[in-house]
């Protein structure tokens, strides 16, 4: 829900499309939009993760090696500020595309990584064609369940704020009082990283 509130995750955009088209109706269409490439970029990371057949064997050095990766992501977006050039050059009625590009610069779906293995822990018991078994089948249904739920909860935050800002405070408000949560998020995904290797490391 913290992720939903970040301008970052375009729900201005929604606000934006409700005042150019003149209709309420065109906010929750725009922020549908908004979810479903949001949400393809979830399972853009997360799905490969859930096919690894090898996660039975190395699924601790995995999980190290995804916090590795979300801390890195986060150090990077805390050095680099900048944001990417190509979300400007995107069409702003092309919110599904602009949604996925957005998350995946961001780092969203690396965010979710190390807890979504930690779910997706298989027991010592379960070897061989039962570890495969389990894996390529309840780890699918959990990557498409923990990118719903992201996605819905991230949506549901931002909709309700740009529903009040479209409502009642109004783009001037807005425009004064922006907020650039950049750098929380940047710390947000060295805190996550951080966390998913502690957890590795206490699991193993």
């Amino acid at each position: 829900m913290y992720h939903g509130l970040n301008p970052g995750m375009g729900w201005p955009l929604a606000v934006s499309a409700a005042l150019m088209e003149r209709k309420t109706s065109a906010m929750p269409k725009a922020l549908a939009m908004l979810a479903f490439g949001h949400f393809l970029a979830m399972i853009g990371i997360l799905l490969p993760f859930s096919l690894m057949v090898f996660l039975v064997e190395w699924e601790v050095q995995i999980r190290f090696g995804a916090g590795v990766l979300v801390i890195a992501m986060g150090l990077y977006l805390l050095i680099n500020r900048r944001h990417p050039k190509t979300l400007a050059r995107v069409h702003p009625a092309r919110l599904v595309l602009w949604s996925f590009l957005a998350a995946t610069a961001h780092g969203a779906g690396l965010m979710l990584v190390p807890i979504y293995l930690g779910i997706c822990g298989i027991g010592a018991e379960e070897t061989g064609h039962l570890a495969a078994q389990t894996l390529m089948s309840n780890n699918i249904l959990t990557a498409f369940a923990v990118a719903l739920v992201h996605t819905f909860s991230m949506t549901l935050a931002g909709g309700v704020f740009a529903l009040i800002i479209y409502r009642w405070l109004g783009l001037k408000f807005l425009s004064r009082t922006w907020f650039n949560l950049d750098i929380v998020w940047a710390l947000s995904l060295i805190a996550v990283g951080a966390f998913g290797i502690a957890s590795a490391y206490w699991a193993h």
